[in-house]
């Protein structure tokens, strides 16, 4: 079963808070299908400037359907930013979306391996030309490493559970392959509490961001980013997990953390340290109305980040 539906998450407020100027130049980091991207050009005038990034061939191929010559994709991740704006000589941005996680194509893909509501080979790759799959972690995995993967990247309270019946699994019948084998083996392992939720979900998020390292894209990434936008100018991140939305708001604070200044030490304005950047609005959810539209959405924050002044 294949379902080619995404529905841009918080769109109008992505938009809305990259204030987007008509001769500016953008950079979308994760196109997916389009969403936001095609509402950035919409705002672009003649001497505007869109560049997206995407590490799916599918994106990719979608991107380059629109005949725009404000616009160009890349076929590449976000950490490789600062390449790929060197080779087109782009020292400075207007403004920057990053719009985290897996888009909706990706996950009703059965093939692609992300779900285990449907049976596929483990695969998990967001770029399917390189790297190593679901499958090959699993089954090539250290115990003490699985462990660590589920708990860091899943958030699994039943980690050592779940490994242990997956080591067993891997030394009595083999390799496990398909979604929906490990799928069944994990709901064999795990009592299952909650109603809503699969007791599958946790573990496949974990080996779907150890897979595609989206952890150590974005806190190697985040430097760089602020790095390229221009004073004035913001960094607009819709995340979907806490991890993501941990790194961002520590780094945040990191970037507007200014010298701490002594009680009743006498002391000029002019002399105190200015923050480079700034939180323009408080973290944002979605909307009732875009939950019940679009449940997928329903884990999406947003934090917007404006740069006050270059760095030195």
């Amino acid at each position: 079963m294949t379902i080619y539906s995404h529905i841009p998450v918080m769109l109008k407020e992505a938009i809305d808070a990259l204030s987007v100027n008509p001769n500016g130049t953008y950079l979308d980091c994760t196109f997916g299908r389009g969403g936001h991207s095609s509402e950035i050009l919409k705002l672009l005038g003649e001497k505007g400037r869109l560049i997206a990034f995407d590490k799916d061939i599918d994106a990719i191929n979608e991107g380059k359907k629109i005949v725009d010559k404000k616009f160009e994709i890349e076929h590449c991740t976000f950490s490789e930013i600062d390449k790929i704006l060197k080779k087109k000589n782009i020292k400075k941005l207007d403004g920057i979306l990053m719009d985290l996680g897996i888009s909706s194509p990706q996950v009703d893909e059965a093939k692609r391996g992300f779900s285990f509501r449907f049976d596929a080979i483990l695969d998990m790759r967001m770029d399917q030309t390189k790297g190593i799959t679901a499958a090959d972690v699993i089954n090539t995995y250290e115990e003490k490493d699985l462990i660590h993967a589920l708990k860091t990247y899943g958030e699994e309270k039943f980690a050592r559970k779940i490994v242990k019946a997956i080591i067993e699994h891997r030394e009595a019948k083999g390799p496990i392959t398909m979604t929906l084998e490990l799928a069944e083996l994990i709901k064999k392992t795990v009592p299952k509490r909650d109603l809503k939720k699969d007791p599958s979900t946790k573990t496949f998020q974990a080996l779907r961001i150890l897979v595609n390292k989206e952890m150590e894209e974005l806190e190697n990434t985040l430097p760089t980013v602020f790095n390229y936008l221009k004073p004035k100018a913001r960094l607009v991140v819709i995340s979907f997990h806490s991890l993501e939305d941990r790194i961002v708001k520590n780094y945040t604070k990191h970037k507007i953390k200014t010298d701490f200044i002594p009680k009743n030490i006498p002391i000029k304005a002019s002399e105190i340290k200015l923050a480079p950047f700034k939180v323009v609005q408080k973290m944002s959810t979605p909307t009732s109305e875009e939950i019940e539209r679009n449940p997928r959405s329903r884990s999406a924050k947003l934090r917007v980040i404006e740069k006050v002044m270059e760095t030195t």
